[in-house]
Parts: structure tokens; sequence; C-alpha cells
């Protein structure tokens, strides 16, 4: 199986067919709907013997039909398979891309299969000829919208509001301006973020409250905002003192984090949690040591690290960002206290130089959570004074290169948080090649159950002498 779900079967002439649909060990009969001279593209007929694997997908918009939802690609996996095959996948990736073999694999971090996705960006169409709205993900392999009734992997209260969200655009006037709806779920609201394209009328914000008063409940009321333009021209339908405000809890360490709906957080707050403990165990901050986040966010881990570590620098390219980090430092120390000093810095990530490492100062530790885009430009920086600092006492222009970096250290130990095995395998490769460190530990964090979507974390150690 290949990381988009596809079975990977061989002619006898050994070209390789990739199957829609079917499992390893099965035996079908697939229809060949593309063909290139070393490959093949087909699709499933049926199947003659089943994988023990293979189970009832459980959401009645999954599959292969005309219409298919295409949020899924797995749903016809055991869910613990799932998970073997992301880990195969991050292995794979990190060895034919990288030549890097981790020291140790970590259990994989698994939550609920269902009702985990507390975050989503739904499409919302218009249908003149069937007279209907639909709001869902789009069908696969296309770019029309799914006719969703129901989301299995959507958190439960946004799955019921599938069918409401219809019929309300339906009877809006703008139903044919409104592309697009954002979901952010926390601890104790529901957010509900409309793009609309042309101004909206009187009557059709106040359809927008009655739904959010009719549709409330005291465990989540919901809460409008309005996007007339880019995300930064996101702001409130009302001003509301009576709701609560959109958070969510890091209670491992006794910590609450505000956010905007149109903030990056994680997807599945459930497997947020024990991602970021794990990843501050396995940093292991001491009372003594100076530690950076890089690509910090809002503070997800750089809040933790700071109830643990001497001192913590958090660096984002986003500075927006940087202030809900800053603001969400200063409340959390008001109200729980010792937390250590902490800054934040809005810098462009994807480009950095050695110089510029060595201005931030020596850190002892490094916690790394880059976008899909990977980290390339951190590690490059990190590579190349590695490289300048071996060149160093057998060639002058290089200790010129790095005069006045020669006190700096790189950090002893790295956590790299990562959303693609790609990227990570590239930047793993610099790393241990070129950098000075040997990785000592991988493992999957399956954030995206039934998606092809592979999330991991590696820690790299620098080596002895390096």
């Amino acid at each position: 199986m290949d990381l988009d779900a596809q079975g990977v079967a061989r002619r006898p002439d050994g070209k390789v067919v990739f199957i829609d649909g079917a499992l390893p060990t099965e035996w079908v009969s697939a229809h060949t709907r593309r063909s290139k001279n070393q490959w093949e593209q087909a699709d499933l007929l049926a199947i003659h013997r089943e994988s023990a694997l293979r189970v009832r997908p459980r959401c009645p918009h999954f599959g292969l039909h005309a219409g298919a939802c295409g949020g899924c690609k797995m749903q016809h996996l055991e869910p613990g398979a799932q998970v073997a095959m992301k880990q195969r996948v991050l292995e794979d990736n990190l060895w034919h891309l990288a030549k890097v073999r981790p020291e140790s694999i970590l259990p994989p971090i698994v939550g609920p299969a269902w009702g985990y996705r507390y975050r989503a960006r739904l499409s919302v169409r218009y249908v003149a000829k069937k007279a209907q709205v639909l709001v869902g993900f789009h069908e696969r392999k296309s770019r029309y919208v799914a006719d969703m009734r129901v989301c299995p992997v959507l958190a439960p209260q946004v799955s019921a509001l599938l069918l409401p969200l219809r019929e309300l655009f339906g009877a809006m006037d703008a139903r044919e301006t409104c592309p697009q709806i954002e979901l952010a779920v926390g601890d104790a609201l529901t957010a509900l973020v409309l793009r609309h394209l042309q101004p909206l009328s009187a009557a059709d914000c106040a359809r927008l409250r009655a739904f959010a008063l009719s549709h409330s409940t005291p465990e989540s009321p919901i809460q409008w905002w309005l996007q007339p333009k880019g995300p930064d021209s996101v702001h409130l339908l009302d001003e509301s003192a009576d709701l609560p405000r959109l958070d969510y809890a890091l209670s491992e360490f006794g910590l609450r984090m505000p956010f905007r709906p149109t903030d990056f957080t994680q997807v599945n707050p459930h497997i947020n949690r024990v991602l970021v403990g794990r990843a501050v165990r396995l940093l292991a901050p001491q009372a003594h040591e100076r530690v950076i986040d890089w690509f910090c966010g809002l503070g997800n881990f750089t809040l933790p690290l700071a109830t643990q570590a001497r001192e913590v620098l958090g660096i984002e390219g986003s500075a927006a960002l940087v202030a809900r980090a800053q603001s969400n430092w200063a409340e959390n120390q008001s109200l729980r206290g010792g937390l250590a000093p902490t800054r934040f810095e809005a810098r462009n990530l994807f480009e950095l130089t050695p110089q510029q490492l060595c201005a931030d100062g020596v850190a002892d530790k490094w916690l790394v959570d880059p976008p899909r885009e990977g980290a390339f430009a951190l590690v490059k920086a990190l590579a190349d004074w590695q490289q300048a600092q071996a060149s160093v006492a057998n060639d002058a222009a290089a200790h010129v290169t790095v005069a006045g970096a020669l006190d700096w250290r790189p950090p002893q130990r790295i956590v790299y948080v990562s959303c693609n095995p790609a990227t990570l395998a590239r930047d793993a490769g610099l790393l241990v090649h070129q950098a000075g460190y040997r990785c000592t530990a991988v493992g999957v964090v399956n954030m995206f159950a039934h998606t092809a979507h592979v999330e991991s974390m590696a820690v790299f150690e620098r080596v002895a002498g390096g």
C-alpha cells in the first residue's frame, strides 16, 4: 500500500500497478484507467479474497463511488494497520531519502479514531439546478463539493451542524456568495468563520444570530465570525460578554491557550496534548538550561517549556502569532506564575544564516515544529556552521567567515516535530551527515486518523566531540 492508500501490485513482467481501494494480500480484479511505461493506475472492480485488515467504513460518504467524499482515504483499513503503515512510510523516507536509520522507534501517539477533528475548512456551494446548498469537503479527485449529511471524523457537535447549515445557507440572500466556512472548536466554544464575497444583508445577519441561538448547547455555544476579505479581515459578528472565549487547555502543565479561529492550532486536541507532553519529556529541559522553540506559533510548545527551563526564546514567522504568544505567556504567568523569562521574535524562518544563529545566543536545546516545507534553512545554517568550524584549523578564510562566532555552540539536543516525512528526511540528512548529530529516536503521530497524512517526532543528539 502506498501513501495515497492505493494497493501496489505487479504484473508478471514487473510493471507496477496502483489500484485504488485494494489492500495488501488481497486478490482483486481491476480496470486500468491510465498506463505509462513503468506503471499503471487502476480502479478496483471486485475483491476475490479480502484482507483480514479490511473493515467496513463507518462513514456513508466514504468509498470509490461517484460523489464519494475525498476527506478520508483509509476508512476501509483497520486503524492499527493505518498507524503501522504510516510508521513504515516514515522509516522508508528517512532511509531512502536521507540514509538515516534511527537508533530506536518511539511508540506511536494515537487517540480517538472518530470525532477527533476540531478544525476544518468546509466548502459551501449553491447548486442552482437542485435549488440546494452543499456544505462539506470536496469529492474524491474532484473540485465538486460532496453531498455530505454527516462526518464521523468531525467533532460530534460539528457533524450535527452539517444539515442545519445547508438549510441556513439555502435561506440566505447571500447563498451564492458564501464559498467557505471555517470551523474551530475550543474547550467551551464552537467558532464558525463565514467567508462572504459581498456584504451581508441585515436579514442574513439576523439568520446567523438565530442559527447560533437555536443550535448552541451549554457545553458548546456557537459564535459567528465574518471574513469579507483576507484572513486579516476576520471579525466577530457580535461582541458578547456572555460567551466563553475560544481556547484549549494543556492540563499537564496547568496552561490555557486562547486563540482566534483563524490562528494555526492542531486539528486534533486529544493528540496535541499527548504530543506536547512527550516533546517536553524528550527534550527534558532543565532548570539551568536555555531553550529555543523554532516555529513557535502561539506558544503551544513554548509555554510548556517555560514551566521547566531557565529561559525560553520563541521564534515565529507570523507577527500576529508572536503577539498572541506574548499575550498567552503574560496571561498564564499572571494566573499560575512560575514561567521562565520568555521572549518572542518574528522572523523569516526560511532565510537563516550561521551568523543569525550565533546572534540568538547559545541554547542548550531546540524544539523545531515547522510547516510542511520543513526547516531546511535552519538546519542548513546549523550544518554550514559545523562545516565552517571543521575548516577553521586549516583555513584562514574560513576563520574569517565565522569570526565572532567561535564561542557559540550548537544545541545538545533537538526535538523535531514534523507534518511531512519527506521534508523531515531531507532535514534529518543534513543534521546527521553534515551538522554533527545522530538520530536517536523517531515515532509516528496519528494526528489525522483515516487520512494519508503522516505526522511524526524525531530526536537528534549532538555527537560527542562534534
